[in-house]
């Protein structure tokens, strides 16, 4: 069998409001802080982790907070980022709580194969509640505002825009071994999606690739994403990755060892970021599962400077 990505690992987007940000997504979407930390390359900025109850890969969200303006929008992008639900009740229940927190939302409708509602955070982040029809394990935080049936369970299909297609499908088909499954309009109006699967494929293991020429290019800022993180089960198998990028002559970073896991890093053809992650060690490597997210977690290479690095952070709270 050739060498397959499991599913989205990750997806890593843009705040410039940290305190504003976690309120968000743990008091309203519900989702439990389960690392903070800083941009590893970046250690005057929060990387905050937002996930299921126990972290597993494909629930985490995560943020850079940089004092950054709006993105401006447009293609070459990642657009719009799918988080799974149980149950077209579950959307329901969301866009009736969604509208008494003041977030407006989109009307709930099939897009791309499953019952979907659109809105957006408080910066102007898209994002999208699928039905996943309850399927796979879940791991709910009781400490979630949001009850246990309808909170969120991970990541979904994940968006990208781009003007041609041609040599980004040659990368997700030829180099990344993802199966082209189905099309669909895009709900904008805008071009057609193509939507492509890895693993065992369903909403936790789709890239939804939406062609639009008529579009600038986007700009990076608050609201928009940094890039998106496929999953591969273990380090041998990152480094077969490694050897199949250098194989097509395919640039990329390298491995990085981000101490949670370990990443490769490389652009598609339309420039949009992507990585490979492996699935361990995970966020338990230095803090218990019951105390995530209750203090800044440093990786051990720069807990020397974690004075220098606490004193540089605005207080979250």
């Amino acid at each position: 069998m050739s060498l397959q990505l499991t599913g989205i690992h990750h997806l890593t987007a843009i705040t410039a409001n940290a305190p504003g940000n976690l309120r968000f997504y743990t008091r309203t979407l519900g989702l439990r802080l389960v690392k903070k930390t800083v941009n590893q390359d970046d250690t005057s900025a929060y990387h905050l982790f937002y996930a299921d109850a126990v972290a597993t890969p494909g629930t985490d969200l995560t943020f850079f907070d940089w004092p950054v303006g709006r993105e401006r929008r447009g293609t070459n992008s990642i657009v719009r980022t799918s988080l799974r639900v149980a149950s077209p009740e579950s959307l329901a229940w969301w866009k009736q709580y969604l509208s008494g927190e003041t977030v407006a939302t989109g009307e709930i409708g099939d897009i791309g194969g499953y019952p979907s509602l659109d809105f957006e955070d408080p910066e102007g982040q898209r994002l999208r509640l699928v039905s996943d029809g309850g399927k796979g394990d879940s791991h709910p935080w009781v400490q979630s505002p949001v009850p246990i049936e309808h909170q969120i369970r991970g990541l979904g299909p994940i968006v990208i825009s781009v003007p041609d297609i041609t040599n980004t499908e040659t990368v997700l088909t030829r180099v990344m071994n993802m199966r082209k499954a189905r099309d669909y309009a895009s709900p904008d109006g805008q071009g057609q999606v193509h939507v492509f699967e890895m693993g065992e494929g369903g909403p936790a293991a789709e890239l939804h690739v939406a062609v639009q020429p008529g579009l600038a290019p986007a700009r990076q800022g608050a609201g928009a994403v940094h890039h998106v993180a496929f999953r591969a089960p273990d380090q041998e198998i990152l480094h077969q990755w490694t050897a199949r990028l250098a194989e097509f002559r395919l640039p990329s970073s390298g491995e990085v060892e981000r101490y949670y896991f370990r990443s490769l890093y490389f652009r598609e053809p339309n420039g949009i970021l992507f990585e490979i992650a492996t699935d361990g060690p995970g966020f338990t490597a230095d803090e218990p599962l019951e105390t995530l997210g209750e203090r800044l977690a440093l990786p051990p290479f720069l807990e020397p400077k974690r004075a220098a690095i606490e004193a540089g952070l605005k207080p979250l709270a």
